[in-house]
């Protein structure tokens, strides 16, 4: 064991002065590579020498029977929750609030009326228009009785009608602007907060009141890129409200098809709905994303694997003749989780998979049968 120990050293030291060409350069590589062969013959050696001198001592084990079994694998990402109904209310035009017709917490539907703004100057407005207004029709309407009867000219009777039709615009224009004076929610749902107060000017660019929907919302969450090829839209996912305490499942509605150049994630959309009205724009929301299923996997503990010079290995146990022993199976691995691992080469159904004692072994060492579980 020494003389092993010495080995290594050697080489290691050779290999921290290693200089020189290109050819003594690979012709010392080769030397390497020959004398890890060598090595792994002495370990193999030894192992054998040692199950063969622990021959009277016979360990015991529990060993499992290796069985498919369904496999998934998730990944947790945070994404925020949002509504497309969040709304900013402003007035369509300028003046002095008189009143607010709606409290905080009050439901509204598309159009109600939220508050009002100054209009006694439309309004006299509108009650001189009116009137030249009236007057323009009983003039016209003279004028036209007239024509058509062929007396007077047809330049009054034009004039008289363009008069009519002006004033008839007029007053449009001004009924118009009268209810733009009344500040209207766009959407049904709830008064989240009122801005102003009555007194202050409200106009076009100052917030007078925020109305939110809370029956449809979306989750936005950024995932890795390296995800993209297991996350497909349609496919479901498992939402938990931290904050709540609420775990919920939906389909994912649309995967981004552009990669962000910082972070390095793609977006991923579920809409939701929110019936009980819980669930709240900018809340924590954690997707549980399926990126592995296989429905017959040989899985085994994580902790069971082991590494050496050629890879990762297990132990496993064969019966020849009367006795049993440990043998050591190299191993193929794929994707871990939850200290399970799946195995994608080296193991196969009903193989003895060694699960206690496996620290105690060395390959062919002799194990117990009596704590064998077929």
């Amino acid at each position: 064991m020494k003389k092993l120990v010495s080995v290594i050293l050697i080489i290691f030291l050779a290999g921290c002065s290693g200089t020189g060409d290109k050819k003594a350069k690979e012709k010392q590589l080769e030397e390497y590579k020959e004398e890890l062969s060598r090595l792994k013959k002495e370990i193999s050696k030894l192992e054998k020498e040692l199950a063969e001198e622990s021959g009277s001592h016979v360990v015991n084990v529990y060993v499992e029977q290796v069985k498919p079994a369904e496999f998934r694998h998730y990944v947790d990402v945070s994404g925020n929750v949002n509504t497309d109904k969040n709304i900013v209310v402003s007035p369509e035009t300028g003046g002095n609030i008189v009143s607010i017709d709606v409290k905080e917490g009050d439901k509204v539907r598309k159009g109600q009326i939220l508050g009002r703004l100054n209009t006694e100057m439309i309004e006299r407005t509108i009650k001189e228009v009116q009137i030249n207004y009236e007057l323009a029709v009983t003039t016209y309407n003279r004028r036209k009785n007239l024509w058509d009867q062929n007396i007077g000219s047809e330049m009054e009777y034009l004039q008289a009608k363009s008069q009519k039709e002006s004033l008839e615009q007029k007053l449009e224009s001004l009924k118009a602007q009268l209810d733009m004076a009344l500040i209207k929610s766009p959407i049904d749902g709830v008064v989240d907060e009122i801005i102003q107060k009555t007194g202050e000017i409200a106009g076009p660019q100052i917030p007078f009141a925020r109305v939110v929907n809370l029956d449809k919302l979306y989750i936005i969450a950024d995932v890795s890129e390296m995800y993209l090829p297991q996350i497909h839209k349609g496919e479901e996912v498992e939402i938990s409200f931290p904050v709540i305490d609420k775990k919920i499942r939906k389909r994912i509605y649309r995967v981004s098809n552009v990669i962000d150049p910082v972070s390095r994630t793609f977006r991923v959309r579920v809409n939701l709905n929110n019936e009980d009205n819980l669930i709240k724009p900018n809340m924590l929301a954690v997707l549980k994303l399926l990126i592995y299923s296989n429905e017959n996997a040989i899985v085994v503990p994580s902790i069971l694997i082991k590494k050496d010079f050629t890879g990762e290995f297990i132990f496993i146990a064969e019966k020849e003749g009367d006795r049993w022993y440990a043998r050591k199976r190299y191993l193929v691995t794929g994707i871990n989780n939850n200290n399970q691992t799946v195995v994608l080469q080296g193991l196969k159904e009903g193989d003895a998979l060694i699960v206690k004692g496996y620290a105690q072994v060395v390959d062919g060492a002799e194990i117990n049968p009596e704590s064998v579980k077929k």
